[in-house]
Formats: C-alpha cells, structure tokens, sequence
C-alpha cells in the first residue's frame, strides 16, 4: 500500500491545528508529558517542525532533547500555521521526501500524536481522523529498538487484540488510550 505522506501530514496537521486553537486559552494545564504544560508542548512541536525543515533542507540540526525554547508568540494558532506551511512548502520540493526517508513519515505521526496529547489535557475532542491513525500505526509500529525509544514515548501499554487502530497508536507510544480524567 502507497501512503501519500505529504497529504497525511497535511491531514494530522490541519487537525492539530484545531486542537491548538482550543488549547490557547488552557497554556497552563498540565500535560501527560512529565512536567511540562500546554505551552511547553505546544513549543516542542514548534521546534519538532523546525527540525524536520531544517534536516530536510541539509542544515546541521539536532533533534529536539529536553525543555524546549519559548517559540510560541501571542498568537499560537498563526505559529503552527505557518510551521505548516513551511514544513510543507520544503517537503513538496522534488526529491526531498526520497532523500530525506522516513522523516515525513515520522513528522506526520508526531502531529497526529501531539494533536491528540493536546486534545486530551485540554478537555476537547480526542477521535483522530478517518485513516490517520491506521497509517501512523503502520509507518512506525515496531520502528524503534528499546533503546529508540528512550526520551521519545513511554513503555508500550498492553491492549485487547481487537482495539482500535487509534488505541494502538497510542498505546504503542506509551499513551493510555482510555485515561481517566
């Protein structure tokens, strides 16, 4: 099966757009990411999209590690707006998905997941859409070696064989697919 990755990450991206909209007001809740809030997750996606930019245009960058920087302006929706619209911008540029591999792939997947984290500390609606997570699961279920996955998701949580393509995702990624609030 062919996955158009720049539609995907367009897809995820439009969507957590929306969900950094009605987070905006909330910059202060806590997250599920061990002592950050909303606001320092919403700058570590901003610096995740950088990332994935400068790395697919050849700069000398290095993954996000640790407390991000204070990216985010009085207007966060207009920030990842325009994060993706230059993440897009350099991923239609012929031959950078080829050359640069698994990147969008992986850049896709963090949206969605990040969407997701966002939508469930801030009370809004968690349902990813339609064929997002079933694609995420299948670009990067079984990726990661132990030690990959170290400082990137929490240990796998065990599910029922027939869970959800979404319940996967996230438990894959150490995300409790039916938390408790």
């Amino acid at each position: 099966m062919e996955l158009d990755l720049l539609d995907l990450y367009r897809r995820a991206s439009e969507w957590t757009s929306t969900k950094v909209a009605g987070a905006v007001s909330k910059l202060d809740a806590p997250t599920s990411c061990d002592g950050w809030d909303v606001r320092t997750l919403m700058n570590h996606m901003l610096e995740t999209q950088r990332y994935f930019v400068g790395a697919a245009r050849g700069e000398d960058v290095s993954p996000p590690v640790g407390t991000p920087p204070d990216l985010l302006s009085d207007d966060p929706r207009a920030d990842f707006d325009q994060a993706r619209a230059v993440t897009v911008k350099t991923f239609e540029e012929p031959g950078v998905i080829e050359r640069t591999g698994p990147a969008l792939a992986i850049a896709f997947s963090d949206q969605l997941l990040h969407g997701w984290d966002l939508a469930q500390c801030t009370g809004q609606g968690t349902t990813m859409p339609d064929g997002l997570p079933e694609a995420a699961y299948a670009l990067i279920h079984g990726r990661f070696t132990d030690d990959q996955r170290k400082g990137v998701f929490k240990p796998e949580i065990a599910v029922a064989p027939d869970a959800s393509a979404q319940d996967r995702l996230l438990a894959y990624t150490g995300r409790d697919p039916s938390p408790t609030a």
